[in-house]
């Protein structure tokens, strides 16, 4: 079910292709989407370009991109169907470490509701204090979803996985199914949990992801008037985008090159991967602990391998 209302699987190697009760709306990307800004050309293979990185994007993109939702809504109202829900990651990761504009959620959530549908945030990547500004990335958009997914981070590389949702739509699966899970609510998974929240608290963790990131953006966004190669670079706390571009002018992505740079920043003794679309955003989520020193190291080997 999961694969099936994913683009990032059914479009991706082995998939399916979208089914046709899953309705796809466009990524809310203030660099390389629809609205971004005022200065564009209208040459782009590969969507509306800035003149140049860093420049202030549109400030109502996320109204206008939230636009795109109701008129989903729209079409699905007028064939007869009704909503079930909206998902989306709180800070789209998989479509390249994108930082929703302001307001988007908000708007989206708005709409949805109005239709009758739930809203879900899916905080896998994102929650315990990732970002630095909130514990969650939904609260960066200052609303509460319906239902909230939690992996990956609330067990600090044990598997652990939560569904955390309101009484009224948990009362709903009391209907005559028994719901049952082998591994639900397994004791050892759940101290491991809450010890990773005792140390996430204890050791402020969020607030030094918030400090340590601001160095790291400052440090990265230096680079890019030295590096041609450097289209964007975004993100919040611990959860940093690069974009990697042929051209600033027309977005080309430099997919080859980003893959070149992980491949040699291995060499040097440190991981990070790609991600998004067209594979050419650095993705740099490193563990919590990671300080300044490290932020330091990182900026200084990837402006050498750049």
């Amino acid at each position: 079910t999961l694969i099936d209302i994913s683009p990032y699987k059914f479009n991706g190697p082995g998939g399916a292709g979208r089914p046709s009760w899953v309705h796809v709306v466009p990524v809310p990307d203030v660099y390389r989407g629809a609205y971004r800004g005022q200065a564009r050309t209208a040459h782009s293979r590969w969507g509306p370009a800035l003149a140049g990185p860093g420049l202030s994007s549109d400030s109502h993109a996320g109204a206008k991109y939230a636009d795109a939702v109701a008129r989903s809504l729209d079409e699905m109202r007028a064939a007869g169907a009704a909503p079930c829900g909206f998902i989306a990651e709180s800070c789209p990761s998989v479509a390249g470490q994108i930082v929703l504009p302001p307001g988007y959620l908000a708007a989206v959530y708005g709409h949805v509701r109005e239709a009758g549908g739930v809203c879900i945030a899916d905080e896998v990547q994102t929650a315990c204090g990732r970002i630095g500004s909130h514990f969650y990335g939904f609260e960066q958009q200052d609303v509460v979803p319906d239902i909230v997914v939690l992996g990956k981070p609330i067990g600090n590389g044990h598997p652990i996985g939560a569904v955390v949702t309101t009484e009224e739509i948990a009362a709903s699966f009391d209907n005559g199914m028994e719901f049952f899970s082998t591994f639900g609510g397994n004791t050892v998974s759940c101290a491991i949990g809450l010890a990773v929240l005792d140390v996430l608290e204890d050791e402020r963790l969020q607030a030094h992801a918030q400090r340590v990131g601001a160095h790291l953006l400052a440090r990265l966004r230096a680079m890019i008037d030295r590096s041609p190669l450097i289209g964007d670079v975004r993100g919040s706390g611990l959860f940093i985008g690069v974009e990697l571009v042929r051209d600033r002018d027309t977005l080309e992505p430099a997919a080859t090159e980003a893959s070149d740079v992980v491949n040699r920043l291995r060499d040097e003794g440190i991981l990070i991967g790609t991600d998004g679309p067209h594979h050419n955003v650095l993705k740099i989520r490193p563990p919590m602990p990671f300080n300044v020193e490290d932020a330091d190291v990182l900026a200084s080997t990837l402006a050498s391998v750049i």
